[in-house]
């Protein structure tokens, strides 16, 4: 099949290209409208339809695979190891949602899940889809004050949470964060459901507090039903990450997303039923919910929940599970790559990997070198792919399950089939349509099926943050509709090809005497010498030049710069790079050598808490940083100045 032509027909003839991938996932009541865009930007998916997430997920696969592996969680923090049939998850989704229900939560009634990355997290996640509660998950470990502001917004019946997470065999106890969050918050859950892992000694609040073990005991053969919800029906929020202020709370249907899904799984990540998935990510972010949960089990695939670090207890933990587990299709962050990198190249080669059809990147940019590495290592298919938590699925990709396309290392691919992708000059409003032209990344609407639906409680807060209007123009004396352009703060090129490369956020864009430029260039630049593992570039306020670029490298060797002299030849090596790919404008301001860069779990660089360290400000909330010490080290550097 033709991609440009599978492409184009998701666009000029919507309605009968959706509603043929609407037949992947069971309807209760078939649609009886496909896409409704009465009232852009708002755009609502197979109106009138009828359908449960869990159903498509858990339940449609008794009848076919009731034995087969559903949910494989590992815990190399714990030693524990287990595999669900989906019989078996189906029973114990039941139990959940029964001991939802008996807490008094309803249809409609948000659930907070606080969990680490254990099976009852997503048995949560499954029983609020089946009973048709709206889950919103909140990382574990986040700081109280934070999951305080998410309290409020979501104002949760019930919160489900856990004694507590490891990680690097370090545990971090929940129970007091979440005390201190529900006391700081206005909003009080009527209960707290507990999982006991035994990791650390918690109080109980009379009353408030229950233990899932006696709820689940209990409720061993109960029958839930899954609840017929309108397709239109909100299914979770998530919030967006490094938000400040009132939090943003992504807000996604039932419908649409149970189609995107999907689709995405046939087309883009090559999963057939009885495979098995390994996302490595958390249910802490989008990833987590589209392709640790919800996607390869609509897909009838095993998927693989794991708790624990990519180098414990050795660097190659995750291809042991790829061979034990037969793993079909991986996805993990370029960051994660970067981490291995850093280790005995000889971990890659341990295992058997001849099940693996491809790895999957996503989270940040994926650069050449990493991405050559990582190919070069592992000797299958790298393929990266683009989108946002708003998007909850690929904005760029490459549909292989469509049309075999080769890679182009550095790009995620093309736009993917639903999405109407354009470059918008920032100045101007006018679309880039020449190759190899630097534009804000836009996509026209409707957004396709699975995308954000508004912001929680806050449809102005939807158009404002996200959508332009642009006026249509008179041709032939015709007034043209106006176009909706939904923004994704990103940067971009295109080549001849149709290959996107994203150049960084539009915020990440500093002014260097007058000078635009992009740090995710210098990055890429610098990322480009034999010596360099990981790079973080940010623009620091500068009272000459108004700004000017400060880079934060790691080494794959740190005794290339463990001495002053050995640090400045270094230096002078990379400003030379940037110098002569650049020119001398781009080149960093300074070049400092770290060991680590601040990180969420999920591998996010947090360059926001970079830059506010280096010009003196408060930093902002730090609880999702993966390594503190990475912060102390740049505290530290510029405490020394």
């Amino acid at each position: 099949m033709d991609y440009a032509d599978f492409h184009r027909r998701s666009l000029t003839e919507r309605d009968a290209f959706w509603s043929e991938q609407a037949q992947l996932v069971d309807w209760h009541t078939p649609p009886t409208q496909i896409c409704d865009y009465s009232n852009p930007p708002f755009a609502k998916w197979f109106v009138g339809g009828t359908t449960n997430l869990c159903h498509n997920a858990v339940d449609r696969h008794l009848a076919t695979r009731p034995d087969q592996a559903a949910l494989i969680f590992v815990s190399t923090e714990t030693g524990i190891e287990r595999t669900y049939s989906f019989r078996e998850l189906h029973a114990e989704v039941q139990r959940m949602a029964a001991t939802l229900l008996g807490l008094g939560v309803k249809q409609g009634d948000r659930v907070l899940i606080y969990m680490p990355m254990i099976p009852e997290a997503a048995f949560a996640m499954l029983a609020c889809a089946r009973i048709g509660a709206i889950h919103s998950v909140v990382f574990g470990g986040f700081a109280s004050v934070s999951l305080a502001s998410r309290i409020d917004d979501a104002e949760p019946t019930v919160i489900v949470s856990a004694d507590a997470g490891s990680r690097g065999g370090k545990v971090v106890a929940y129970k007091p964060l979440l005390d201190e969050a529900i006391k700081l918050a206005v909003h009080k859950p009527a209960k707290v459901l507990m999982v006991d892992r035994g990791l650390s000694p918690f109080d109980r609040v009379e009353g408030r507090d229950e233990d899932y073990a006696t709820w689940r005991d209990g409720q061993a053969d109960t029958v839930v039903p899954c609840a017929w919800l309108d397709s239109t029906h909100p299914s979770y929020t998530l919030y967006t990450s490094g938000t400040t202020g009132k939090p943003k709370g992504v807000q996604r249907d039932t419908g649409g997303y149970a189609v995107a899904l999907a689709a995405s799984m046939k087309y883009i990540y090559l999963g057939n039923a009885g495979e098995t998935y390994f996302s490595t990510s958390d249910i802490g972010w989008v990833v987590g919910h589209s392709y640790i949960v919800y996607g390869p089990l609509i897909a009838g695939m095993a998927t693989i929940m794991y708790e624990g670090l990519p180098i414990r207890p050795d660097a190659a933990i995750w291809w042991s599970l790829v061979e034990k587990y037969k793993v079909t299709s991986m996805f993990s962050a370029p960051t994660a790559v970067r981490v291995l990198k850093k280790q005995d190249p000889a971990a890659l080669k341990k295992h058997d990997l001849s099940s693996l059809r491809a790895l999957f990147l996503a989270g940040e940019p994926l650069d050449e070198p990493t991405a050559q590495w990582i190919s070069d290592a592992l000797g299958r298919p790298i393929i990266d792919n683009y989108w946002q938590t708003e998007t909850g699925w690929p904005i760029l990709s490459l549909c292989n399950g469509v049309e075999k396309a080769v890679s182009k290392f550095g790009s995620p691919g093309k736009a993917v089939y639903g999405y109407d992708v354009k470059l918008i000059d920032e100045g101007t409003g006018e679309e880039l349509k020449g190759a190899n032209q630097k534009g804000v990344v836009v996509i026209e609407g409707p957004l396709p099926p699975g995308c954000m639906q508004t912001v929680w409680r806050d449809d102005e807060r939807f158009v404002k943050t996200y959508w332009t209007r642009v006026r249509g123009k008179v041709v032939d004396g015709v007034q043209q509709p106006d176009r909706h352009l939904y923004s994704t703060f990103d940067w971009g090129v295109r080549d001849a090809d149709g290959y996107y490369f994203i150049l960084g956020r539009t915020d990440d864009v500093i002014n260097v005497a007058g000078h635009r430029l992009g740090t995710r260039e210098i990055e890429e630049s610098l990322s480009s010498h034999a010596s360099v593992a990981e790079v973080a570039v940010v623009g620091v306020a500068d009272q000459l030049k108004g700004q000017v670029a400060m880079a934060f490298v790691v080494l794959k060797d740190a005794s290339r710069a463990a001495t002053p002299e050995g640090a400045l030849a270094l230096e002078g090596e990379l400003m030379k790079v940037v110098d002569n790919q650049l020119g001398a404008v781009a080149r960093p301001s300074r070049v400092r050598f770290i060991s680590a860069l601040p990180k969420t779990r999920s591998g996010k660089m947090l360059r926001r808490v970079i830059q506010a360290i280096c010009e003196g400000r408060d930093p902002g909330d730090l609880s999702t940083v993966e390594d503190p010490t990475a912060v102390q080290q740049i505290r530290e550097l510029f405490a020394a100045r």
